[in-house]
């Protein structure tokens, strides 16, 4: 199993833990992580593109001229897609791009998502991360000491204090256990986990 310390908030390694190797050892698999951010970005389209079809252009209620008779073609309505100021045909309408990988497939990417940061040495865990009051500098103090850039934050519970004193601050993110996911992983450079919050991982991802 692979082992890592584990570190205070002033960059002191305390002890060390092992990690489970299914979760943080295993295989990159490129292709099931490449799936799970194009899922993840797709749903976060708005699909709120939208155009008026013929029947939704204001107007063209009375038939232009006689069917027969004037030499012209027939026309049955000014607000034809042929006609300037007409319709548009086959225009986008407002949708949902979401969709649904298959749920092994999910498992394997943010394993592998995982993996890959520990394989980089870009995965720290933290003892604790105590805060007596909502403190932006205080947060920030220890971003420097570790010398993150961006960081993503997985916490094991909700931690109001710690919650409200990093929302302000540039390329930092914390999000609960549950909540982790690939696309977050990939965009920060540095996974900072609190050390209750592991073993919750671990059984999500193995459930």
């Amino acid at each position: 199993m692979p082992v890592t310390g584990v570190y205070d908030i002033q960059n002191n390694r305390v002890s060390e833990i092992e990690l489970n190797d299914a979760v943080f050892g295993a295989p990159v698999n490129e292709g099931a992580i490449y799936e799970m951010v194009r899922m993840q970005m797709a749903a976060r389209r708005r699909g709120t593109a939208a155009t008026k079809g013929r029947s939704d252009v204001s107007g063209g209620g009375k038939k232009p001229w006689r069917q027969k008779g004037t030499g012209r073609a027939r026309a049955g309505h000014s607000r034809s897609p042929i006609w300037r100021g007409g319709g548009i045909i086959f225009g986008p309408t407002p949708r949902s791009y979401a969709y649904k990988l298959p749920k092994k497939v999910r498992r394997v990417a943010l394993i592998s998502a995982l993996s890959m940061k520990f394989k980089e040495e870009r995965m720290i865990v933290l003892k604790d991360f105590p805060l007596d009051e909502i403190k932006t500098k205080r947060f920030q103090e220890v971003i420097d000491r570790f010398g993150f850039k961006k960081a993503l934050f997985v916490i094991d519970e909700a931690r109001p204090v710690l919650e409200k004193s990093s929302r302000n601050i540039k390329d930092v993110k914390m999000v609960r256990s549950e909540g982790i996911n690939v696309y977050d992983l990939l965009k920060y450079d540095h996974v900072v986990l609190l050390e209750p919050s592991i073993k919750k991982i671990e059984g999500a991802v193995l459930a």
